[in-house]
C-alpha cells in the first residue's frame, strides 16, 4: 500500500528545502511547479490556450512564455490569475496522476506530492496526509525579498496572493516549523515520517 503525502507551504517558506531532504532519502517527489513548467512548454495544449488568452506579448523571442512578465500580470489581477489556473491546473493534475500510477506500479512505499497551493486549489483529495512547512510572516517576507530581489510591495503582493500560512496550520496533518536551523527542520521531518511508519 502506497502512502501519498502532500507537501505544501507558502512562497519562501522553505518547502523546497524539505522537498530536497525527501529526495535525498530516495523518496519519490512529484513537484507541481516542475509539472506546471512542462505543461506550458511551447506547443503543449496549455501553452496554446495561454497565448490565445494573454496574447503574444507574454512570449520571449524564442517563443517560450516569459514567466516574470506573465507573473507581473497575474499577481496583481485576481481574475487573470484564476484564468491561468483554470488552463494550467487540469494539465498538471493529469501529468501528476500519470507519475503517481508509475510509482504505485513500482510498489513505492511513499510518494510525496509537492504542491504549493494544495489547500487553495482544493487538491487534498489527491493525498492521504499533509505536511505544511511553516515560517512566520516577517521571516517569509524577508526571505522572499532576498531570494527574488523584490521590493517589499512586490514581495507582499506575492505572499498575499496565497492563503496565509497561519490559516493553513489548522488544515495540515503535520507542521514543520522552518524558522530555525536546517537541522531543526530535518529533525521535525524525520519525526513526522517515523510517526507515519516511514523509515
Amino acid at each position: 500500500m502506497t502512502l501519498i503525502v502532500g507537501l505544501t507551504g507558502g512562497i519562501a517558506s522553505g518547502k523546497s528545502t524539505v522537498s530536497n531532504m525527501l529526495k535525498e532519502m530516495k523518496i519519490t517527489v512529484i513537484d507541481a511547479d516542475v509539472e506546471a513548467r512542462l505543461a506550458v512548454q511551447n506547443g503543449e495544449p496549455a501553452y496554446i490556450k495561454i497565448v490565445a488568452e494573454f496574447g503574444r506579448e507574454i512570449l520571449l523571442p524564442n517563443g517560450e512564455i516569459d514567466r516574470p512578465k506573465l507573473g507581473s500580470i497575474i499577481f496583481h489581477q485576481e481574475e487573470k490569475r484564476q484564468l491561468l489556473n483554470q488552463i494550467v491546473h487540469p494539465e498538471v493534475r493529469r501529468q501528476m496522476n500519470e507519475k503517481i500510477d508509475q510509482a504505485k506500479n513500482a510498489n513505492e512505499e511513499v510518494i510525496v506530492l509537492d504542491i504549493p497551493l494544495l489547500f487553495e486549489s482544493k487538491l487534498t483529495f489527491m493525498v492521504e496526509k499533509t505536511i505544511l512547512v511553516y515560517v512566520d510572516e516577517e521571516t517569509q517576507l524577508k526571505r522572499l525579498m532576498e531570494r527574488n530581489n523584490l521590493s517589499p510591495a512586490d514581495a507582499k503582493a506575492r505572499i498575499d496572493s496565497q492563503m496565509p500560512l497561519s490559516e493553513k496550520v489548522s488544515l495540515a496533518d503535520a507542521i514543520i516549523d522552518n524558522n530555525g536551523t536546517i537541522e531543526e527542520t530535518k529533525n521535525q521531518l524525520m519525526k513526522t515520517l517515523a510517526e507515519w511508519g516511514i523509515q
